[in-house]
């Protein structure tokens, strides 16, 4: 049996969030103004601050970004309509359902379902959580057979799962790829080979992890954050990535690197403006 290591990670926590308060000075609004021109005369003729740079978490880069994973996860940029998928691939992982492709075998499944409890207490999946328990690192479907897979799909007529899929997705997965990528200094193309990365590899400590991808790359090249050119460094990450991929059969083929991130890589669009036009598997899709 094939070993899982899909998403091979612990926990992640959700970081604290920062009150920021201010105490303004009782002071007449006039006076303020007054002493804000006077110790500042050329305040008015300095051009306005330039607006931050856009990442992959704008929310049209966002769905861009749903449909490309759903286009190379589900054959379908329909995103979407994939609340209710499941089946086992056959990849030593169980079984893969929903909208990011979580699996009974990686502890991803397990940490949707339980959160989904944790929200709406008796759902219909909610008897399935002692066998996600068990079957967690396996490919078995003990406990789950014959009815987890009707329940699923019952599950995901319920705006609460689809809610709790949204919610892990981005934890999970989504988050901690932009909040890297930005951290590196890449763009919307970049925050989006990284997010892609952590979905098919997971952010574990094995080889073949996101971390060690990363890790690769930086011994080919820097990132802009470190002074680097922002293509040779997405080269050298998705040089990094098809290697990865091709250490397991169920992703030899590299074409969701291939003729998708590297095609939007060679024409210069690290901003994945539209329209967009690739291929994954053989198919062929288009974003306008």
């Amino acid at each position: 049996m094939p070993t899982p290591h899909k998403r091979t990670r612990t926990r992640l926590g959700l970081l604290p969030r920062v009150v920021l308060g201010a105490i303004l000075v009782a002071l007449p609004a006039t006076a303020v103004a007054a002493d804000a021109t006077e110790s500042d005369p050329q305040r008015h003729s300095r051009p306005a601050a330039a607006p931050a740079a856009l990442g992959l978490d704008d929310p049209v880069k966002k769905e861009i970004a749903m449909q490309l994973v759903s286009g190379a996860e589900n054959s379908s940029l329909d995103w979407k309509a994939q609340y209710r998928y499941i089946e086992d691939i056959g990849d030593g992982r169980g079984y893969t359902a929903g909208i990011i492709g979580f699996c009974s075998g990686t502890g991803d499944m397990l940490d949707l379902v339980e959160l989904y409890t944790q929200r709406k207490p008796g759902n219909v999946l909610a008897k399935y959580l002692p066998a996600l328990r068990k079957v967690d690192g396996t490919d078995s479907h003990e406990g789950l057979d014959p009815g987890f897979t009707r329940d699923w799909r019952r599950a995901a007529e319920d705006p609460a799962f689809k809610k709790a899929q949204n919610d892990e997705r981005d934890r999970v997965y989504f988050d901690p790829a932009v909040k890297r990528g930005k951290q590196d200094g890449l763009g919307v193309l970049g925050q989006f080979a990284y997010y892609d990365a952590i979905v098919m590899h997971g952010d574990g400590g094995d080889s073949t992890s996101f971390g060690s991808i990363r890790r690769k790359a930086l011994a080919k090249a820097r990132p802009p954050a470190q002074g680097g050119d922002e293509k040779a460094y997405l080269h050298a990450f998705l040089d990094a990535r098809v290697w990865a991929m091709k250490q397991e059969e169920a992703h030899e083929d590299t074409s969701r690197v291939d003729t998708a991130q590297r095609v939007f890589l060679d024409k210069g669009n690290l901003r994945l403006d539209t329209p967009l036009d690739w291929k994954v598997y053989g198919d062929s899709y288009h974003i306008g």
